[in-house]
């Protein structure tokens, strides 16, 4: 999906193995990882361990697309099923490469994502979950007309601290309410 002459997003290919893997598993230690859901375990990996466990799962899926910018990938958007009958679906965002960070490219992306959603998928809710320690995520998440629909108090320990899980989502009228607003 093209998005203008610098951004685009897609399903993954088989050439942006290598990128995505330099993004994610080369280091041990990532900074994107102190963002996202850092209280799970991150371990890097050889690429020749990332293709044998990762590459089936990353190519051409229709769940996780790459974010590009000038063709060079910076992050991923993704969904899963919470639970498919009923037509939950969750979804997040993450920016990699830091030189991106705090450029809009987040909110550009992720209102595409959303809109791709809701206009292939028959969703009623799109929603993600994050933690109280991501707070570009929670603004994300405002600035796209989502609401705050719960938190789960003190539930993540991260370095000795305690921090809310935050679920946050849009309905499908109010996205289309939000699209007439912002004039999307």
């Amino acid at each position: 999906m093209r998005i203008n002459n610098n951004l685009h997003m897609r399903a993954l290919n088989e050439e942006d193995l290598k990128p995505y893997w330099e993004l994610v598993y080369r280091e041990s230690n990532p900074e994107w990882k102190k963002w996202d859901a850092p209280y799970y375990e991150h371990k890097n990996l050889s690429y020749e361990d990332f293709l044998n466990e990762k590459k089936t799962s990353l190519i051409q899926t229709d769940n996780r697309w790459g974010l590009f910018v000038n063709n060079q990938l910076i992050g991923i958007v993704s969904y899963y099923w919470e639970h498919k009958p009923s037509n939950w679906l969750e979804t997040g965002i993450v920016i990699y490469d830091s030189n991106y960070w705090n450029g809009g490219y987040g909110t550009i992306f992720f209102r595409n994502w959303i809109e791709h959603l809701f206009t292939t998928l028959p969703l009623v809710r799109v929603g993600f979950t994050t933690w109280s320690g991501n707070e570009r995520m929670i603004r994300l998440g405002e600035k796209l007309g989502m609401k705050l629909e719960g938190r789960l108090r003190k539930c993540r320990l991260y370095n000795g601290v305690y921090y809310d899980s935050i679920r946050m989502g849009v309905l499908r009228e109010e996205w289309e309410q939000y699209k007439e607003i912002v004039n999307f």
